[in-house]
């Protein structure tokens, strides 16, 4: 194997599950990555805005930051958290997890007081990634991936539970989520192209009208701010590398204007590709 593939593999590789909890930073500016992290709070009186949101966490609480989310440390105790990075890859090679993204991403807080359950699970999970992750296992990354899966599933659930909950009393959300979820799937596989709604509709095998009526009962929001939505977070991820322009950033990940590019991302993540880019660490 020559030095220029040795290279190409280094830069192109996902980073290592890490877990923190002899660094964790008391206060930290506004920054993004592309890895994800779960946060067990285990001192009371934690601050931590996500996305915009300020989030008041205390023992037992957990914390979900998704890859390219805006986020900073307000206030940390020392000692007060456990920290567990992993790369987007995980997330990124289930297309299951990937087309319930709307929903996972936007659930960031898991208070112990509310949803115990989970957060008891999650925390039970995370300490089992700690032990495997300072132990001498040869298979110690393989076991760490495997309880994030664990936990990815239960949050999975519980938040299309609260989907189907929230929902429209008239849904039919076992029928109707098979034909959206392939739907969704078939987007996130096809951002980058000229995608219509009538050419996903004509995927499923349903009509544009009863496509347009029965997305919005189940996602939420139209199919154009969706996928949208796609195309921001593979925008985000193209930043990363340098060697690429904004131009090129947004027309690789599908948009066919600069304006429209522009537009979408600062609705959606807040602030322009130029700012966020300066923001990531």
């Amino acid at each position: 194997m020559d030095n220029n593939t040795i290279k190409q593999l280094q830069q192109h590789s996902s980073p290592m599950i890490l877990v923190d909890l002899e660094n964790v930073k008391e206060t930290y500016p506004l920054h993004w990555h592309d890895a994800a992290e779960f946060i067990l709070i285990i001192k009371d009186g934690c601050k931590h805005r996500i996305s915009g949101t300020l989030y008041e966490a205390n023992a037992g609480d957990i914390l979900l930051i998704w890859p390219h989310q805006l986020h900073e440390t307000i206030k940390f105790p020392h000692g007060g958290a456990i920290i567990v990075h992993f790369p987007v890859s995980i997330i990124g090679s289930s297309l299951d997890l990937v087309s319930i993204s709307r929903f996972l991403y936007a659930c960031h807080c898991i208070k112990s007081e509310t949803n115990k359950a989970l957060a008891n699970f999650i925390e039970n999970k995370i300490g089992e990634i700690k032990k495997i992750h300072s132990s001498t296992d040869f298979l110690s990354e393989t076991r760490c991936r495997l309880c994030i899966y664990d936990i990815l599933l239960k949050v999975g659930e519980y938040v299309l539970s609260e989907n189907e909950r929230n929902a429209d009393s008239n849904v039919n959300y076992d029928a109707g989520w098979k034909y959206i979820n392939d739907a969704c799937k078939y987007i996130v596989e096809n951002s980058s192209s000229n995608l219509t709604q009538a050419t996903v509709a004509d995927h499923t095998g349903l009509s544009t009208f009863y496509f347009s009526k029965l997305f919005k009962q189940y996602i939420h929001m139209s199919f154009p701010t969706y996928l949208a939505n796609v195309r921001v977070r593979n925008a985000a991820s193209f930043l990363l590398d340098d060697s690429l322009t904004i131009n090129e950033c947004a027309y690789k990940a599908g948009f066919q204007s600069i304006s429209s590019f522009n537009k979408a991302f600062h609705d959606i993540i807040g602030h322009s590709p130029r700012e966020f880019r300066k923001m990531h660490i």
